[in-house]
């Protein structure tokens, strides 16, 4: 099967650092090709893959300051379409823009819709939702006006996450810094659990930084790593006592979730969005609602079994299991684009 997978330009394929779309868009690719599919990648000149790289863009956006992005979509996006023709199919991971090309183009393509920025795209999705396929990466994520081909969680490498059995007594913050993900709950939460706080992630909202986060920060009880690396993420994760995640919005999915869990490492999470479809209660963390529910969570983390948080993340969200629900889609797919020719 020839395959191109449209990858986002905001960070390299997959990223150094932050970039969830870009890493699952990378994790799709390398496991595809894994099980001999001819994969082109489309991503940033600077990305990596085993298979194809096809690029306009030379360096991702977020990086350089001075590239206009709507210039830089349009050339990435059309890229691909004038070259559709030589792919058996198109793997979406760049959000509604690509569905206007669709009914231009012979080859068909699947969307992974990573979330919602905001109700205004609906309409794009609305119009294309007859003639294309969807598909969801949870079920809390799906739209009431949209149909879908499937949900199929995120998978995740195993490989590069390490179980660990033995925790440090430290709860660990590991995303995005901003409001609607809690970094400023998961400083409460560990002040009144008693222990140490270690913040690693992109700062997203420098403001609620500088007002919330900031302030807080002595390199003892609150420890502030910076947006550190995949591999650094892993130990961190690894080692922890728990993950926090303490959202304040319906987040997609949550892949620092299920990453914690493949080290074997339990979630405390508000219970928004997708985190009742992660998270195993009583079993491979807890969801809870407010601060003072995190914080008796916490005092019963003796109760979760690091074993079982790793067979737990292997059965739901393994790359081989991802992997094959894709290509299951991709030959539905196909199927039914060659019956309607």
């Amino acid at each position: 099967m020839r395959i191109a997978i449209l990858s986002p330009i905001a960070w390299r394929t997959p990223p150094r650092h932050y970039g969830p779309w870009e890493l699952v868009a990378s994790t799709i690719a390398e496991g595809l090709i894994n099980k001999g599919h001819d994969v082109t990648l489309f991503a940033t000149g600077d990305s990596m893959t085993k298979g194809k790289l096809d690029a306009v863009c030379p360096k991702p956006y977020e990086e350089v300051g001075d590239m206009d992005v709507k210039v830089w979509e349009s050339l990435h996006i059309s890229n691909l379409m004038e070259k559709a023709g030589s792919f058996d199919l198109i793997h979406n991971h760049y959000d509604f823009l690509p569905l206007t090309y669709s009914k231009l183009i012979k080859t068909p393509m699947i969307t992974t819709i990573h979330g919602f920025s905001s109700e205004q795209i609906i309409p794009v999705y609305k119009k294309y939702n007859a003639t294309s396929t969807y598909i969801s990466i949870s079920d809390a994520d799906r739209h009431p006006q949209l149909e879908y081909d499937r949900t199929i969680y995120h998978g995740i490498d195993e490989t590069k996450f390490k179980f660990c059995e033995n925790k440090e007594d430290y709860l660990l913050f590991y995303g995005r810094i901003h409001p609607n993900k809690g970094t400023s709950e998961a400083i409460e939460i560990a002040r009144l659990s008693g222990y140490p706080l270690i913040i690693a992630g992109l700062i997203q909202d420098q403001d609620y930084f500088n007002r919330n986060i900031a302030p807080r920060i002595d390199d003892k009880n609150v420890i502030y790593l910076g947006n550190v690396s995949q591999a650094e993420g892993d130990k961190l994760l690894g080692n922890a006592k728990v993950l926090l995640h303490p959202i304040s919005f319906d987040e997609p999915f949550g892949l620092s979730v299920a990453e914690a869990m493949m080290c074997g490492t339990p979630v405390i999470a508000f219970s928004r969005g997708s985190m009742p479809e992660l998270i195993e209660p009583g079993k491979t963390g807890y969801l809870v609602h407010q601060v003072s529910d995190a914080v008796d969570a916490v005092n019963s983390l003796n109760d979760i079994d690091p074993f079982y948080c790793r067979a737990h993340a292997l059965e739901k969200f393994s790359l081989d299991r991802m992997i094959t629900e894709y290509i299951k889609a991709y030959e539905s797919l196909l199927f039914h684009s060659c019956k309607n020719y």
